[in-house]
């Protein structure tokens, strides 16, 4: 099932402002070098500020990570409705309502919009079809190889040998949850009977290391 969380007004204000001085240095940086060409460089400048106004976010977000640098530092991503990488109309959209967004001052509006919606939603969103959410974060599979082998805390039936092997096999695909969840109903093997976690987990993979040989 496709999780949907909705980044709220306070994660989305860091990744605007992170954006907003990144924008910032790059205008001022530009017209240090412009001012030196004359009138046609405050002209190249101009150009410039318009378009990181309105197609910087557009740009980053039709790449595919769907953000901008200050949203993808706070783990932020724009798609559609759907779950799905955000389209160009939608981001066009989205983006040129900032202007409505912005009003009465100050994204009044987008910010009275995200508080009242439980999606946070801002205008543009709404009328573009789009979310923007926190990006699941990916837990790292367990990879058995950096597993060190421990010796069994008692004497294992066959059976249960060929049990322990066969999660060692599959721990790798399987997600963290999973597996600690599993290696939790065989931590007698390791001595750690009624607990459970990422420890006990590695104690028991270490177990059937040391069944399979690699002591």
């Amino acid at each position: 099932m496709l999780e949907l969380r909705p980044a709220g007004l306070t994660a989305r204000f860091y990744a605007f402002a992170l954006d907003w001085a990144i924008r910032l240095a790059i205008i001022y940086s530009a017209g240090v070098a412009f001012a030196a060409i004359g009138g046609v460089g405050v002209a190249f400048w101009l150009i410039l500020i318009f378009a990181l106004e309105w197609f910087y976010p557009i740009a980053f977000e039709l790449m595919p990570a769907g953000a901008t640098p200050g949203k993808r530092v706070f783990g932020l991503r724009v798609v559609m409705d759907n779950g799905l990488p955000v389209t160009a109309a939608a981001s066009v959209s989205r983006n040129l309502l900032r202007a409505p967004d912005f009003l009465p001052f100050g994204y009044g509006f987008a910010i009275l919009s995200m508080v009242l919606r439980r999606d946070n939603k801002r205008l543009g969103d709404i009328a573009a079809g789009t979310i923007v959410l926190h990006q699941p974060r990916v837990t790292p599979k367990m990879r058995l190889q950096d597993v060190d082998p421990v010796a069994p805390a008692r004497r294992l039936a066959p059976q249960d040998q060929a049990a322990l092997i066969a999660l060692a096999a599959r721990a790798p695909a399987l997600t963290a949850e999973r597996l600690d969840e599993l290696a939790a109903l065989a931590a007698v093997v390791s001595g750690d009977e009624g607990r459970s976690g990422p420890a006990v987990t590695r104690r028991v993979l270490g177990v059937a290391q040391w069944l399979l040989g690699r002591r």
